[in-house]
This record gives structure tokens, sequence and C-alpha cells, in this order.
């Protein structure tokens, strides 16, 4: 019991400490970023869904980041200096030179099936809240609950709720939120969802010869697949399909260190941390249909090797955390995002003060 108390006394002592204080919503949205619309990307060459049912696996390769997959391997190190570590170096290279065996015969012989889904939608900024017009045309307007999994307004536009940094920042930082990269009078938005088909046979084979170390490597080449794919459509979004940076050429290490413009967030991680915006996604891309892309009910992507995401093309959007939020912005987003308080709370729990 004694010890006990003495733990409840060092946490009331230590509450708080570390931490940045919390502005109020209203304060935090007053200083929020300020994008120069001036700026914003032109509407997309090819509006509207595009599906690809086999991306080229080849051509995914060359858009490996091969870093997180060593680090997989618990291997700590930054792709290619890794191989040639004085303490991880042989481990690497003999794993990397596994990789390349088992990928060459990934692609050689088919075993796995890219597929993804890429789409563009005109929209407008509304607070903290990006408005997608109308994006399943006038009949969702007359049937608005037939195959979708969201509410649409009574126009048969979609609501896509954002949250705002609150953690208080020192002098000229702004307390971004998705929504300031979008045009109030006007603009565009799109969204992505792509994975990696095919691999539940082989698992299969390697589990039944008892072969644990093979079953671990396809998964591990899996998720560079899903990751390259991500990279590699984003940069098809930029040069053809949105056709906002036509002229772009980056070498792949440029790709990596993200050196192009316009940002890929996806529900669930920093920038937008509520994964139940995934559903709202998916319907607005018919990605179960198109990409062969399904949700669990904790919003978990199958087939796992998967990455879905929005895309923001303004050349001031940028990554963040929007980190601690305050009871003022959870009751707000609740409303604004159309579910009860404790779904709220269930959802965003990682992020309350």
């Amino acid at each position: 019991r004694a010890t006990a108390d003495e733990y409840a006394k060092i946490r009331e002592t230590r509450e708080g400490k570390g931490q940045s204080a919390l502005l109020t919503l209203e304060e935090a949205r007053a200083n929020g970023f300020a994008a120069d619309m001036a700026l914003k990307a032109p509407a997309p060459a090819r509006p509207g869904l595009h599906v690809f049912a086999d991306w080229d696996l080849a051509d995914l390769r060359e858009c490996f980041d091969w870093t997180p997959f060593f680090r997989a391997w618990e291997l700590a190190g930054t792709y290619p200096a890794i191989l040639d570590d004085d303490v991880v170096g042989e481990s690497a290279r003999a794993l990397h030179a596994d990789a390349l065996a088992m990928l060459d015969r990934i692609i050689a012989e088919k075993w796995l099936t890219a597929k993804g889904v890429c789409g563009f939608w005109l929209c407008r900024r509304d607070g903290d809240d990006v408005i997608i017009q109308n994006p399943f045309g006038s009949s969702a307007v007359e049937t608005p609950a037939r195959g979708l999994s969201i509410a649409l307004e009574a126009n048969g536009d979609v609501r896509m709720p954002f949250l705002r940094q609150q953690v208080q920042k020192s002098r000229d930082r702004a307390n971004f939120c998705l929504a300031d990269f979008i045009d109030p009078a006007g603009d565009w938005i799109g969204g992505f969802a792509v994975g990696i088909h095919g691999i539940e046979q082989h698992l299969a084979r390697f589990k039944a010869a008892h072969d644990d170390y093979s079953d671990i490597l396809l998964k591990a080449l899996a998720d560079r697949f899903a990751e390259a794919f991500a990279e590699r459509l984003h940069q098809h979004i930029r040069t053809t399909l949105w056709g906002y940076a036509p002229g772009e050429q980056l070498t792949n290490e440029a790709l990596i260190r993200e050196e192009y413009r316009g940002i890929r967030p996806a529900p669930g991680y920093p920038a937008c941390p509520d994964h139940s915006l995934k559903p709202i996604l998916f319907d607005l891309l018919q990605a179960g249909v198109n990409a062969g892309i399904t949700l669990t009910e904790s919003q978990a992507m199958l087939p796992t090797s998967a990455v879905s995401g929005f895309y923001f093309a303004h050349p001031e959007s940028q990554y963040f955390g929007v980190a601690r939020i305050g009871r003022d912005q959870l009751e707000d987003y609740a409303v604004r995002r159309g579910i009860d308080l404790a779904e709220a709370e269930r959802w965003l729990r990682p992020n309350l003060d």
C-alpha cells in the first residue's frame, strides 16, 4: 500500500511536466497557417478516378526505400551505408542479397499483384473542414445511403473534418491543420489507396515448409512494394494526372527525402490521427471495387501491405503532428464528424490532453 501511495504521489507531481501548454481551440485557429492561395495548384489535367489493376512490379522495385526494410529486421542504419557498417554490415549484406534473390523470383514468377486507385475532387475549405463537392454525382443525392458508409450533406457534398494543433508555439510558428492548405474559394483535393495482393499462397507454402525466414522476408518485401507504389503513384500524379509539376525529374534518393511539391498524409498518422476517416476516403475511391482493399472494424487495411491517404498539392503544404488536443476541440470535432463524443474519444484517445 505504501508503494502504491508513493507512486501515486510521483504521478501527481510529474503530471503535465515537460509538456507545452495548450491553446484554446479559438486561439489555435487564430494562429492557423495562412497559405498563399495565389500559389495553389491548377485543376488536375485528368480529374476523376483512375484505376491501376496491375502496376509493374519491376518499376516499383526501382522505388524501394531500403532503410525501413533493415529496421524491420532490427538492423540500425541507413541504406546504403548500412551495408558497410562495422557492426551490422555483414548481416545487412547477407539479408540484402537474400532479399534481392527473392525479388527476382517475385517479379519473374509474378507472385504478387499491385492494385491501386487514385482520384481528384473539387473542394473548398470550411474552417477546419474540407468540403468535397458532390463527388458521387446527382444520383447519390437521390439515394444517399446506397453503397456508402458515410453521410452525405443535403446537396451531396462530403465533409472531411481535420484536427488542428493546439500546443502553444513559440513566436511566428503556426498551429497547423490540413484544411489550411485548401482555398475557401474553391480548390482540389486528391486521395489514393494501393495494395499488394497474392501473398497468402506463398506464405502458406513457407509455413508448410516451416520456413519462417522466407515468410518474414516476403512480408517485409510486400511492405516495401506497397510503400514504393505509394511513392511511384504520387510521382505519376504530380507529373501527369494532376500535372502540377510536369517537369519534375527527381532521383529515388530525392523522392525518399520528399524533395517534391505536395504531401500525402494518411489517416491514422500524425497530421491526420483519426483512423475513422478511412471509410470516407475509401467510399470516395470505391477502393474495395477498384483496388480490392477493404477495412476491418478497427480500420486496418486488408491486404496488410497497403497504403492510403490524401493528396494536397499546395506548394506550402507540409507534414506536421497534431499531437495533444484539448477537450474543446474533441467536442467540436465530434460535432463536425457527426459522431457521439464517446466514439470521438475512442478514436482520438492517444491525442487527448
